[in-house]
């Protein structure tokens, strides 16, 4: 099992490269190969065999893994855990140059629910998937693409300016977002800068850049923070804290008799409701694609997927300590306690006293700190993929991940020990 340092290494990894979904997917595939995981297709069919290690690369932004024991049989319990691959950022528009009076800047809108002035006057730059004309109309050339260069920033407005600022300032989404991108040199460049720039990447003609989807990122890195290093603050640490703690539990459980899956969700910050998402029948069709190629028949498909369970592990909320009101009054999760059991009686966090305790007595057994989060009362919160997931999927569920400050933000806070505790629980549960 990785140690703290080790577990901590690979998540900087995956936050550094982990721009887009796209990126995510990527640095999580190459994982997987370096570790002899044969790669899936769901438009052919499928070959499994007992201690097999498979893995599905869906659209790109979607990933699932899993392992085959040895001594798995019709009846073996499923054992999955699912987290999501996207974070909250800024999305381009299509058209998107916008030159406003000789500064060149670029058309955004907002994808899911940042805070949007975070990101205000921070080195930022733009990542995602573009498709590029192709010989066969049907397969364009789809290329994953990042700027390793801070090519954007989105200036607040001088206090001097609005000496109202510190009072508080509500920034329209559209017309106090757009980064500047440079200047516009010559008249020429005037519509195109953008895709000129995008082309001279590529190694394409403008004119061949069929679409894209292309994202704004926080080009700042991981670090440790506190007078003893007990803090990180990142980007996107919602969710690729949990993605790595998959991926590493994964590789690192070693029960013989279950079959290990781990889903990798595109779109949950926007409802989870697409052909990659968790609100989907992504992941049935996956379970029952495995199921069949180990030569079950229908009734023990669904046996199968009935005995088994789910961990929904995405970040939950912990105690602000300038805002401690804003905590539940008796359930107050704090950073380097250990990881969280998120609930809620309204299910949008997957709630269940059976599964719960089985989360507990992993923890209990194997000297796993965890903390219980829920909202305040009148604080309804946000919600998962779990209970998406699991009314689809309907098992077992529990949801679970690391406490962190500042949710939503360009960049994120989280405590140094939590990642250690995530992973020791997903990896317990895969053994």
């Amino acid at each position: 099992m990785l140690n703290k340092k080790q577990i901590n290494e690979k998540l900087f990894d995956l936050l550094e490269a982990g721009v887009t979904p796209f990126h995510v997917v990527a640095h999580v595939q190459e994982q997987l190969e370096k570790e002899g995981f044969t790669k899936l297709c769901m438009k052919k069919d499928w070959e499994l065999s007992n201690g097999g290690k498979y893995f599905i690369n869906y659209n790109q932004s979607t990933l699932f893994a899993f392992t085959v024991g040895k001594n798995v049989k019709a009846d073996s319990m499923i054992r999955m855990a699912a987290a999501h691959t996207d974070h909250p950022c800024l999305h381009i528009k299509p058209a998107p140059e916008v030159n406003g009076s000789g500064y060149a800047q670029v058309n955004v809108e907002v994808y899911g629910g940042p805070i949007i002035n975070t990101w205000l006057d921070r080195p930022l730059s733009i990542a995602g998937k573009i498709a590029v004309k192709s010989d066969d109309v049907f397969k364009p050339d789809v290329r994953i693409y990042k700027s390793e260069k801070a090519l954007m920033t989105i200036p607040n407005l001088a206090i001097h300016m609005n000496r109202e600022v510190n009072k508080g300032v509500e920034l329209n989404k559209q017309t106090d977002l757009l980064p500047i991108l440079g200047m516009v040199k010559e008249e020429l460049e005037d519509k195109d800068f953008l895709m000129n720039f995008l082309a001279k990447e590529l190694k394409v003609a403008k004119e061949d850049i069929l679409d894209y989807e292309l994202f704004v990122y926080n080009t700042e890195k991981p670090m440790y923070i506190g007078l003893e290093d007990e803090l990180i603050s990142s980007p996107r640490l919602d969710d690729l804290t949990s993605v790595q703690a998959l991926v590493s539990g994964l590789l690192d459980g070693n029960c013989e008799d279950t079959i290990n899956l781990i889903a990798l969700f595109n779109h949950e910050e926007i409802g989870s409701k697409t052909k990659q998402g968790a609100d989907s029948m992504l992941l049935n069709h996956v379970l029952d694609k495995i199921q069949i190629a180990l030569g079950r028949n229908e009734m023990q498909r669904v046996t199968g997927l009935y005995n088994g369970m789910l961990l929904s592990v995405d970040v939950a909320h912990a105690l602000h300590p300038n805002k401690p009101g804003k905590m539940d009054i008796t359930n107050k999760p704090v950073l380097n306690k250990g990881f969280c059991i998120k609930e809620a009686c309204r299910q949008s966090y997957a709630t269940d006293a059976e599964a719960i305790g089985i989360v507990c007595q992993i923890c209990k057994k194997n000297d796993i700190p965890y903390q219980k989060f829920v909202n305040r009362s009148d604080e309804p919160g946000g919600g998962t993929l779990g209970s998406l997931a699991s009314s689809m999927t309907p098992i077992k569920t529990v949801d679970i991940g690391v406490p962190m400050l500042a949710m939503h933000s360009a960049k994120e806070c989280m405590g140094a020990e939590d990642q250690h505790a995530l992973y020791k629980v997903v990896t317990c549960f895969f053994s």
